[in-house]
C-alpha cells in the first residue's frame, strides 16, 4: 500500500492504517457516468477504494461538458465509462477500475451487484432507480442515492443493514419526475450532491460517522439551506428474487419501447403518428410531417385529437415522460402505442445524419 499517497487521511485517527486497508478491500459500483457519477468517481479513486465498477452505455456529447467536468472537448463521441476509467487510473494507478459499457437492466443487475459491496445510484432515470433498489434488496447490498432537480439535491442511503429502502420513501413508482435534460441543471449542483454521495460511501466503508440511512438530506443550492427528514421501513418495501423476476419479466414482455432508428423507418407511413409530449419551448425541435405535439400534462384531455387506428410513437426529451404517456394511451385503448427510446435526442441525431428522408 502506498502510504505516502494516502498520508493526509491515514493521519486521521478515524482512518489510520486499518481504515486505509478497509478502503483498499472495498468494492463499489457506480451506476451512471453522468454528472453525479463523475463527481463521485474521482474522490473514491483518490481515497483508495480498491475496486470501482462504473456502468453506462452512453457516449459523451458537447452538452455534457457543462457539468460532467472530467470529460474533455476532444472526448465528444467517445464512451463515457472508458474515458472515466482512464481519468481515474491516471489519478490513482494502484486501484482497479471495471469499465462496463452496458445499460443496467434486469438481466444484468443481480449478477453485477453480487460482485460489489456498495452500489452508488448516479442516474437521473426514475425507472432505473426502482430497478437499483429492487436488485439491491435481492442481493442485500446498500446503495447511496443521489438526485437533482434544478437547484435542489437529495441524498440518502437505502437498504443498509436491512434498513429502509427507496420504496419506503418513494412508494409510488408511476410518479412523474423530470430529469436534468428536461428540467435543466447547474453543473455545480451535481458536483455538490456527488461529493455528498462519495462521503456516504467512505463513511460506510470506514464505519465512522452517522450514515443517512432512514434520513433524506435535502440541499438547496440557492440559499445553502440543508434539511434532513426521517423515514422508517415499511412492511411492503422489500422484494425477493422470485418477485423481482416476475416483475421485470412482465415489464419487459410488454414491449412498450421502440428504437429511434426503427421508428424513423416509418416516417413516411401515413398510419403512424409521432407524438411529442414535451412542452413547446423544449429543444431540439423535431419537425416531421406526421408529427403532433401534445404536452404530457394535457394528454388525457386531448385524446380526441388522436386517431385510435393509428400507430403512435411517443417521444419526449430523453424517453422518460414518453413511457408515462404510453401508459396513459394504452389505458385508453391505444393498444399499440410505443415510447421512442432516447427521445428527441436520439431522433435528432439520426435526422441530422441524413439517414432518413423527411417529407
Amino acid at each position: 500500500m502506498e502510504t505516502a499517497r494516502y498520508n493526509r487521511q491515514i493521519i486521521l485517527p478515524e482512518v489510520g492504517i486499518n481504515g486505509q486497508h478497509k478502503l483498499q478491500q472495498a468494492k463499489v459500483l457506480i451506476i451512471g457516468a453522468g454528472g453525479l457519477g463523475v463527481a463521485v468517481l474521482p474522490y473514491l479513486a483518490a481515497a483508495g477504494i480498491g475496486e470501482i465498477g462504473i456502468i453506462d452505455d452512453d457516449r459523451i456529447e458537447v452538452t455534457n461538458l457543462q457539468r460532467q467536468v472530467i470529460y474533455k472537448s476532444s472526448s465528444v463521441g467517445k464512451s463515457k465509462v472508458l474515458e472515466a476509467a482512464t481519468m481515474a487510473l491516471e489519478l490513482n494507478p494502484s486501484i482497479k477500475i471495471n469499465a462496463i459499457t452496458e445499460k443496467l437492466d434486469s438481466k444484468n443487475a443481480i449478477l453485477l451487484f453480487e460482485q460489489y459491496d456498495i452500489v452508488v445510484d448516479a442516474t437521473d432515470n426514475l425507472t432505473t432507480k426502482y430497478l437499483i433498489n429492487d436488485a439491491c434488496c435481492v442481493t442485500n447490498k446498500p446503495f447511496v442515492y443521489g438526485s437533482i432537480y434544478k437547484f435542489e439535491g437529495q441524498v440518502s442511503v437505502f437498504n443498509y443493514k436491512n434498513g429502509p429502502t427507496y420504496r419506503c420513501l418513494f412508494p409510488e413508482e408511476n410518479s412523474e419526475v423530470r430529469n436534468c435534460n428536461d428540467a435543466g441543471v447547474m453543473g455545480i449542483s451535481v458536483g455538490i450532491i456527488g461529493m455528498f454521495q462519495a462521503n456516504e460511501v467512505l463513511k460506510m466503508v470506514l464505519g465512522i460517522g452517522e450514515l443517512l440511512s432512514g434520513k433524506l438530506l435535502v440541499y438547496n443550492m440557492l440559499n445553502n439551506e440543508q434539511q434532513k427528514f426521517d423515514f422508517s421501513k415499511t412492511d411492503t418495501s422489500t422484494i425477493d428474487k422470485v418477485a423481482f423476476e416476475n416483475k421485470y419479466t412482465s415489464v419487459e414482455s410488454a414491449t412498450i419501447e421502440i428504437s429511434a432508428a426503427l421508428a424513423l423507418e416509418q416516417i413516411n407511413n401515413k398510419n403512424v403518428v409521432f407524438l411529442d409530449v414535451r412542452n413547446s419551448e423544449e429543444y431540439p425541435k423535431i419537425t416531421i410531417q406526421n408529427g403532433l405535439q401534445i404536452p404530457l400534462d394535457r394528454l388525457e384531455s386531448a385524446l380526441h385529437q388522436l386517431d385510435s387506428n393509428a400507430e403512435i410513437f411517443v417521444f419526449c426529451q430523453s424517453g422518460i415522460r414518453s413511457k408515462k404517456a404510453v401508459e396513459i394511451l394504452r389505458n385508453n385503448n391505444f393498444a399499440t402505442a410505443k415510447s421512442i427510446a432516447g427521445g428527441a435526442k436520439a431522433l435528432d441525431k439520426i435526422l441530422h445524419k441524413g439517414t432518413v428522408s423527411v417529407t
